[in-house]
């Protein structure tokens, strides 16, 4: 039997953030400006950001990409187990982890390739391996109140909506049956873009016609808030946009996020 006096007021926790968006946007200089970060590679994306820690490493201790899924949990585990001041761990990328994701469940059921068994099952099966990963995440964010931050890339797909016409939007670079995993265990799903114009020019000879085109702003942000045009969530009161900041996006967060 429950014991109504026994029970206790709900802790806020450490948020688990995904950031997408389209190459070169910033998304890795935003995770960089968070509270001490360390990030697990998955691929080549620090560029030329300076005096960043990062895992995992080899012998000499020269941080590298990691080449299984086993690397990225040991990376985990590492932090989970081991002392440090790190306050947040970035995983970059969530795209590039899929791949090591795919190897792993096809060493595990013996598959030739991830479409090998057909019928979509080979993707339905790395769901394991997915769960596995957001277990190591969310571990780490109650056992040492890290901040959890997932890089993706961003990726156009069709939606067919059965109460309005059909509909292109901004979402996720994984395959579709990993994205309900991801952004169920996110608190935070941003959507990381330029601030987009758009400018209507007279056409020559026509004299009541205008061309429409887009124009890219200088202004970069962070989308919070779900709509047709991209997938976006949040827990927190969180404002539709921010600018693409850490120091802005922080002052939203449990404790500013330190």
């Amino acid at each position: 039997m429950i014991d109504l006096k026994s029970i206790s007021k709900n802790t806020v926790k450490s948020p688990r953030i995904v950031v997408y968006g389209p190459p070169g946007v910033g998304k890795t200089t935003f995770a960089a400006m968070s509270e001490q970060p360390i990030f697990i590679l998955t691929e080549e994306g620090l560029g030329d950001l300076e005096d960043i820690h990062a895992i995992p490493v080899d012998e000499s201790g020269k941080p590298h990409v990691a080449t299984t899924f086993a690397d990225v949990i040991d990376c985990f585990a590492a932090l989970g187990s081991q002392d440090h001041d790190f306050k947040t761990v970035v995983i970059d990328s969530l795209d590039a982890l899929e791949q090591l994701i795919w190897a792993s469940t096809c060493r595990r059921m013996g598959y030739s390739s991830i479409e090998a068994p057909g019928w979509a099952k080979g993707y339905r099966e790395a769901n394991t391996e997915w769960d596995e990963f957001f277990a190591c995440v969310s571990a780490l964010r109650d056992i040492k109140n890290m901040t959890v931050i997932m890089i993706a890339h961003s990726a156009y797909t069709h939606i067919n909506d059965p109460e309005r016409p059909s509909y292109d939007t901004n979402t996720l670079n994984v395959h579709k049956y990993a994205i309900p995993i991801i952004v169920g265990t996110a608190d935070i799903v941003g959507f990381a873009a330029q601030k987009v114009y758009t400018q209507a020019d007279a056409i020559p000879g026509k004299k009541d016609d205008k061309r429409v085109r887009a124009v890219a702003g200088v202004k970069r942000e962070l989308r919070l808030s779900i709509s047709p045009a991209f997938t976006a969530k949040n827990r927190y009161h969180m404002p539709d946009s921010v600018p693409l900041s850490w120091e802005e996006f922080a002052k939203y967060l449990p404790n500013g996020g330190t």
